[in-house]
């Protein structure tokens, strides 16, 4: 049957305005759906959003009543442990007398404070710690855990005390918080004083290092000072905190095995290895992290070229399939087959470099470890697929928190924000 030109122009036109009938009636009704997964996303980010406010003054009011101003609050029993002096020292022997500790968890708090918008807290906070805070004792500390805790939350809090969207007032900010951290970093010097320039894992706070102190400390403890004792640095103009933390992690990359591999405990005194199955967890773990933070955070070349020939050993000789195992650093041949919390932290150090797909494929694996006992256990044994016997406690570590979060950040992905 033909069919004249004019009538088959009209078919045409016919169906191509149905076609535009139904990708407009589609887009509207695809946009209709997305405007409602949208709003129901919205509406879990402010409730998660929430909780979270809630769950952060649970913890801080609670603090604030019942310990502070000690260092911790005993959740159970509502009393508190003054933890910068009493970590290692397991029969509390030559605690300072009238110590009320060092208001560690306010000290820690000072950002989430901002963070979540009180100024008013974070000010009286402030003003509190300016007035009180003392580091004039006699009290042996651990270097390590005091500069990431202590020096770091000082340093931290003064950069949002001072910047232009927190800034507190000039007349009740007079860069208190700067002082108090040059103070403590100017006790951490005397830790420096070994032939190594590798610094001592204990210090006095009053007396420097004490006689007979141990020799002993990890690749974390001396190589994990860069960010904070830098920042300390570039902040007041005394080089000597950058200089010192520098002068450690250059001898850290120089005892390296021709692997490329460095071990887990050395002496500082003598520059040997004692420990050399190494991992990229407990006592190793925040010395990759902080050459890359410090690449990012100082920029220059020299952070970078530790890092990369560190990174590329760590997935050619811990690596296997998604999971990480401990090795010898001279050999590279495994030793232990084990999963410990703090391992956690590399896919986040991953997305940082840029390698997300490796991030997403071990974050998974550590997120079905989670999923599988409600929390993430200190130490899983792989080879095994089981709990370590004495290792079955889980002590709040933030690090696949933080991972979580910047593969959220890299991927906008819902799995991550649930």
């Amino acid at each position: 049957m033909l069919v004249s030109k004019s009538k088959s122009k009209t078919c045409v036109g016919i169906r191509k305005k149905v076609v535009i009938f139904v990708m407009i009636i589609t887009l509207t009704i695809s946009n209709l759906v997305m405007s409602q997964v949208d709003h129901r996303t919205a509406a879990k980010k402010r409730y998660m959003k929430e909780k979270v406010r809630k769950m952060f003054y649970h913890a801080y009011n609670n603090y604030m009543a019942h310990a502070f101003p000690h260092d911790e609050l005993k959740p159970i029993t509502k009393t508190y442990t003054d933890s910068l002096s009493e970590l290692g020292n397991l029969k509390l022997e030559h605690l300072p007398q009238n110590y009320k500790g060092s208001a560690l968890t306010l000290v820690e708090s000072l950002s989430s404070l901002v963070i979540i918008g009180n100024n008013t807290e974070f000010e009286r906070a402030v003003l509190w710690l300016s007035e009180n805070l003392s580091f004039d004792v006699d009290a042996r500390i651990n270097l390590f855990e005091c500069n990431i805790r202590l020096l770091g939350g000082l340093v931290s809090a003064h950069i949002l005390a001072t910047d232009s969207t927190n800034r507190l007032a000039p007349e009740v900010y007079k860069n208190q918080l700067l002082i108090l951290a040059e103070d403590l970093g100017q006790r951490f010097l005397h830790a420096f004083d070994t032939p190594t320039g590798l610094p001592y894992a204990w210090i006095n706070l009053k007396y420097g290092v004490m006689e007979d102190e141990t020799t002993e400390t990890s690749t974390s403890g001396c190589g994990s000072l860069i960010l904070e004792m830098g920042a300390l640095s570039r902040l007041t103009g005394d080089s000597r905190y950058e200089a010192a933390a520098l002068r450690a992690l250059r001898k850290l990359w120089s005892m390296r095995s021709p692997l490329n591999l460095v071990g887990t405990t050395l002496d500082v005194v003598t520059g040997e290895w004692l420990e050399y199955s190494s991992g990229i967890g407990a006592g190793v773990d925040s010395f990759y992290e902080y050459l890359m933070k410090a690449h990012i955070l100082f920029g220059g070349e020299e952070f970078w070229e530790m890092f990369h020939p560190a990174y590329l050993a760590v997935q050619k000789y811990f690596r296997h399939g998604p999971w990480y195992h401990d090795a010898d650093m001279r050999t590279g041949r495994a030793t232990y087959w084990q999963l410990t919390s703090l391992q956690a932290f590399w896919p986040g150090l991953q997305v940082l470099l840029g390698d997300v797909a490796a991030a997403n494929s071990s974050h998974r694996e550590f997120f079905s470890v989670w999923e599988k006992f409600g929390v993430l256990p200190e130490r899983y044994l792989l080879d095994r697929g089981m709990m370590h016997p004495t290792e079955k406690y889980y002590p709040l570590r933030p690090e696949l928190a933080e991972s979580t979060f910047y593969l959220y950040q890299a991927t906008k992905g819902r799995y991550f924000l649930h």
